[in-house]
């Protein structure tokens, strides 16, 4: 066997030990999956291609390339490359593949779905324009309403994330390389390319938040082309210090070329060794995705998967629970409401924590005073917070209780962490309730069950 064909069979898979890490990191929010385009297997007329194989074919058609000294199969790179060769308008190849893209209307592929699925990322980096994976990640999470929040880069348009990652109240997935537009707003050729990863290395024109997150969390580098050189550009500029350098965060190649490459694997063997390569993109998101499905499953349920979160409606269900908390505390909440969604629990709170206005504020009120229940939720994050318009919500929820019998249930707090009763900073009306522990969001069946049936009597 030749050196290059061991070098390959070693990086084939990941070991257990190296799994169990990888998901232990996913379950602490440290790891940043980089989608590329091998990932994007879509179905044509001509079956499984990927698509922007497919989509250089349509754009040399609406172009009027002539195709036929190109190598098969040719890039978008190859077709933008004959079009300015023949003098063609630059502008007109960016709005013919956006319309081509947007004409097809692909569904996003089942892989993409499942890499969507775990609810563990909140923050995607995208390589390729298109907006497949924001539709996987609607499809998955938010039953294909828009609840992704879509970002993207261009030279002439820096824009960063809105807040850090742990204040992320929705998914967010970042257009890396532009994102489709009528405009030369994004990446088709290999000049676009390079214009891009050198404005990235610009101390102007970085997007400071995005890349503070790369440097300081785990990559997951999926269905990437990137080239040789490029590889470890990237790399590099990702972590932003020499990459031989003692760093406590990895990266995971995944995907069908970077195992064949032996002057890379020689590479990242002696200068980047916490970088790992697992041969093939999709075979790679399958296996972690039955692995996370595995680590989420209950103890005694071998066939039970986790709770699907499914944002709340806009306007507040009829006898609804309200679920009161701090922003920090979201995922957590979606938890929550995913356990007593999947019990026919009707359950509400606030996604976007507006947090100002005199209607906003009107409309929490008025939901307070007409759910069925109110769940403060307690936490570190609430203790550590000594303001917070979740406090407000406390104090709404204290004035409706003023208004009934002795004895009458209404405010159930729950704490999702060690925060106990005692020590928690709570108005006095709670302190005098039962506080149920609630870690992280899970519910016991027997907190189900109890709210269950107060509900059932409610509604007698």
């Amino acid at each position: 066997m030749s050196d290059s064909a061991t070098a390959a069979l070693a990086a084939s898979s990941l070991d257990e030990d190296a799994w169990d890490d990888l998901l232990s990191f996913i379950e602490e929010r440290r790891v940043i999956p980089i989608v590329g385009p091998e990932l994007l297997m879509i179905s044509t007329d001509r079956g499984p291609r990927l698509l922007f194989d497919w989509a250089a074919e349509r754009l040399a058609a609406r172009l009027n390339v002539n195709t036929a000294t190109l190598p098969r199969p040719y890039t978008l790179n190859d077709v933008a490359c004959v079009f300015l060769a023949q003098h063609g308008r630059r502008e007109e190849a960016y709005v013919r593949l956006r319309s081509v893209i947007k004409e097809a209307d692909f569904a996003p592929p089942a892989t993409l779905r499942h890499l969507a699925a775990i609810t563990d990322f909140d923050l995607f980096v995208s390589t390729t324009p298109d907006s497949l994976l924001e539709s996987a990640i609607n499809l998955e999470r938010f039953a294909g309403a828009p609840g992704t929040e879509v970002l993207s880069y261009s030279p002439n348009r820096v824009v960063d994330l809105a807040t850090e990652r742990d204040r992320l109240a929705r998914p967010v997935v970042y257009h890396l390389f532009g994102k489709l537009a009528a405009s030369p707003t994004y990446v088709i050729s290999d000049e676009d390319l390079l214009e891009f990863i050198c404005a990235l290395q610009s101390e102007h024109l970085v997007p400071e938040k995005l890349f503070h997150e790369l440097e300081h969390n785990h990559l997951l580098f999926i269905g990437s082309n990137f080239t040789n050189w490029l590889a470890r550009l990237f790399l590099r500029m990702a972590k932003r210090q020499r990459l031989s350098d003692p760093r406590d965060v990895g990266e995971v190649l995944a995907d069908d070329h970077s195992s064949e490459d032996d002057r890379l694997i020689s590479f990242l063997q002696q200068v980047s060794v916490r970088t790992r390569i697992y041969v093939g993109a999709e075979r790679f998101v399958e296996e972690l995705s039955g692995r996370w499905q595995a680590r989420q499953r209950p103890k005694g349920a071998p066939g039970a998967g986790p709770s699907r979160f499914l944002p709340p409606a806009r306007e507040m269900p009829d006898n609804a629970v309200f679920i009161s908390y701090a922003r920090e505390d979201l995922p957590a909440v979606q938890q929550l409401k995913a356990g007593l969604d999947a019990a026919g629990i009707a359950t509400w709170f606030d996604i976007d924590r507006l947090e100002a206005g005199d209607d906003y504020d009107r409309k929490i009120r008025s939901n307070i005073a007409r759910c069925s229940y109110f769940i403060p939720v307690v936490s570190a994050n609430t203790q550590r917070r000594l303001e917070g318009y979740f406090r407000r919500e406390w104090s709404y929820a204290i004035d409706r209780a003023r208004n009934m019998a002795d004895g009458a249930l209404f405010i159930l707090p729950v704490s999702i962490d060690a925060t106990t009763a005692a020590e928690a900073l709570v108005p006095d009306k709670f302190k005098a309730l039962h506080f149920t522990e609630l870690a992280g969001g899970r519910l016991p069946p027997e907190f189900v069950q109890r709210l269950g049936d107060f509900m059932q009597a409610r509604g007698r």
